[in-house]
Protein backbone atom coordinates (compact mmCIF):
# COMPACT_ATOMS: atom_id res chain seq x y z
CA UNK A 1 0.00 0.00 0.00
CA UNK A 2 1.43 3.69 -1.35
CA UNK A 3 0.63 6.27 1.20
CA UNK A 4 0.45 9.83 0.08
CA UNK A 5 2.46 12.57 1.36
CA UNK A 6 0.83 15.67 2.05
CA UNK A 7 2.92 18.75 1.85
CA UNK A 8 3.73 20.29 5.39
CA UNK A 9 2.64 23.75 6.15
CA UNK A 10 5.25 26.04 7.66
CA UNK A 11 4.01 26.69 11.04
CA UNK A 12 3.17 30.02 11.83
CA UNK A 13 3.86 32.53 14.49
CA UNK A 14 7.34 31.56 14.67
CA UNK A 15 6.92 28.05 15.67
CA UNK A 16 9.16 26.96 12.98
CA UNK A 17 12.06 27.45 14.94
CA UNK A 18 13.29 30.21 12.70
CA UNK A 19 15.35 32.74 14.48
CA UNK A 20 13.80 36.41 14.23
CA UNK A 21 17.04 37.73 11.24
CA UNK A 22 15.84 33.89 9.26
CA UNK A 23 12.26 34.89 9.66
CA UNK A 24 12.93 38.48 8.17
CA UNK A 25 15.61 36.55 5.48
CA UNK A 26 12.11 34.07 4.35
CA UNK A 27 9.62 37.04 4.59
CA UNK A 28 12.07 39.20 1.81
CA UNK A 29 12.43 35.58 -0.43
CA UNK A 30 8.70 35.54 -0.02
CA UNK A 31 8.20 38.79 -1.18
CA UNK A 32 10.51 38.60 -4.50
CA UNK A 33 9.02 35.13 -5.89
CA UNK A 34 5.40 37.04 -5.12
CA UNK A 35 6.69 40.06 -6.97
CA UNK A 36 8.65 38.14 -9.57
CA UNK A 37 4.92 36.91 -10.84
CA UNK A 38 6.68 33.39 -11.97
CA UNK A 39 4.69 31.70 -9.12
CA UNK A 40 1.21 29.83 -9.81
CA UNK A 41 -1.99 31.11 -7.85
CA UNK A 42 -2.06 28.33 -5.09
CA UNK A 43 1.36 29.01 -4.42
CA UNK A 44 0.96 32.74 -4.53
CA UNK A 45 -1.51 31.96 -1.66
CA UNK A 46 0.57 29.91 0.20
CA UNK A 47 3.36 32.40 0.14
CA UNK A 48 1.09 34.86 1.52
CA UNK A 49 -0.20 32.39 4.44
CA UNK A 50 3.38 32.44 5.37
CA UNK A 51 3.95 35.70 5.31
CA UNK A 52 1.34 36.81 7.05
CA UNK A 53 2.64 34.13 9.81
CA UNK A 54 6.50 35.71 9.84
CA UNK A 55 4.80 39.19 9.79
CA UNK A 56 2.99 38.63 12.89
CA UNK A 57 5.94 36.76 14.48
CA UNK A 58 8.95 39.58 13.60
CA UNK A 59 6.13 42.35 15.38
CA UNK A 60 5.62 40.31 18.75
CA UNK A 61 9.31 39.71 18.55
CA UNK A 62 10.67 43.68 17.95
CA UNK A 63 7.45 44.80 20.75
CA UNK A 64 9.06 42.30 23.19
CA UNK A 65 12.33 43.94 22.99
CA UNK A 66 11.00 47.71 23.27
CA UNK A 67 9.35 46.20 26.23
CA UNK A 68 12.81 44.66 27.25
CA UNK A 69 14.74 47.66 26.66
CA UNK A 70 12.31 50.13 28.04
CA UNK A 71 12.80 48.28 31.19
CA UNK A 72 16.72 47.79 30.96
CA UNK A 73 16.91 51.86 30.79
CA UNK A 74 14.37 52.80 33.85
CA UNK A 75 16.27 50.51 35.96
CA UNK A 76 19.11 52.19 35.03
CA UNK A 77 18.74 55.57 36.36
CA UNK A 78 15.23 56.57 35.04
CA UNK A 79 16.24 57.88 31.84
CA UNK A 80 13.19 59.05 30.23
CA UNK A 81 11.93 56.77 26.86
CA UNK A 82 11.13 58.28 23.82
CA UNK A 83 8.31 57.37 21.39
CA UNK A 84 9.96 55.60 18.46
CA UNK A 85 9.42 57.99 15.02
CA UNK A 86 8.02 55.53 12.63
CA UNK A 87 8.54 58.68 9.88
CA UNK A 88 12.07 59.05 10.66
CA UNK A 89 14.22 59.57 7.36
CA UNK A 90 15.65 56.23 6.22
CA UNK A 91 19.35 57.17 6.52
CA UNK A 92 18.76 57.51 10.29
CA UNK A 93 18.76 53.79 9.89
CA UNK A 94 22.04 53.39 8.18
CA UNK A 95 24.26 51.65 10.88
CA UNK A 96 21.31 49.38 11.95
CA UNK A 97 22.12 46.47 9.68
CA UNK A 98 25.09 46.04 8.35
CA UNK A 99 26.10 43.16 6.86
CA UNK A 100 29.68 42.13 8.19
CA UNK A 101 30.56 42.22 11.62
CA UNK A 102 30.46 40.15 14.72
CA UNK A 103 26.63 41.12 15.63
CA UNK A 104 27.57 42.99 18.77
CA UNK A 105 27.28 46.53 17.29
CA UNK A 106 25.45 49.47 19.28
CA UNK A 107 21.89 49.65 19.75
CA UNK A 108 21.64 52.93 19.88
Amino acid sequence: MTVKKTPEKTPAHGESGLSFEQSLERLDTIVREMEDGSIGLEKMIEHFEEGQGLIEYCSKKLNEVERRIEILVKKQGGVATEKFDEEAPADDQSGRQSGGGDGGGELF
